[in-house]
């Protein structure tokens, strides 16, 4: 009976461990306006090079932390190696004492094209200015709504997936050529 007991009270202990981390990991990233607003701004960023907006219905992962209640179809997709999010504060531009515009700089590899199905690579610096804005107690981003910011190696594995599941073979065909364009120019990008 005491082994039981005491198996229990470890059981229960390690649950509320699991609990008290799992909320603690969640309010890391609640975007109140008390915390660092580049908080919410990392965790947008982070979602979408993993690509969360490729798909209408998987959007709404990123949809607490901006202010707009839709994201548009979108054409293209502008293909990244990495973004860097500026947290020196007297880069930003200061709008009020809870609304700012961030500098975030993207090194862009190229653009993906979904209606011609094409890859063109442009290799390129791209800085974004978003702009975060206390909406009642939280950040949130109000712009700029950009097309999706996605690394190579996850459309890759996204275009693949739309590969498989393509029942037009000519549609098949586009998607291979797609991914071997995507995979020919990250070739390119190693040799330099």
């Amino acid at each position: 009976m005491v082994s039981l007991l005491s198996w229990f009270m470890r059981v229960l202990l390690w649950i509320l461990g699991i609990v008290a981390f799992s909320a603690s990991s969640l309010q890391a990233i609640n975007g109140y306006i008390t915390e660092d607003p580049t908080k919410i701004l990392q965790k947008y960023l982070s979602l979408d090079k993993k690509g969360v907006r490729l798909e209408a219905h998987s959007w709404q992962v990123v949809r607490p932390f901006v202010a707009w209640l839709e994201e548009p179809v979108w054409g293209q997709v502008v293909v990244i190696s990495r973004y860097e999010v500026v947290d020196d504060v007297s880069q930003w531009e200061i709008l009020g004492v809870l609304e700012a515009k961030i500098p975030v700089i993207f090194e862009v590899l190229g653009t993906m094209h979904w209606e011609r199905v094409t890859y063109v690579t442009n290799p390129h610096r791209e800085i974004q200015y978003f702009h975060l804005k206390a909406v009642e107690d939280r950040w949130q981003i109000v712009g700029p709504q950009l097309p999706p910011h996605v690394g190579r190696q996850r459309l890759v594995d996204f275009v693949r997936w739309a590969e498989l599941n393509e029942s037009e073979p000519e549609r098949k065909v586009y998607f291979n050529s797609l991914i071997q364009q995507i995979e020919l120019n990250n070739e390119k990008d190693v040799q330099k």
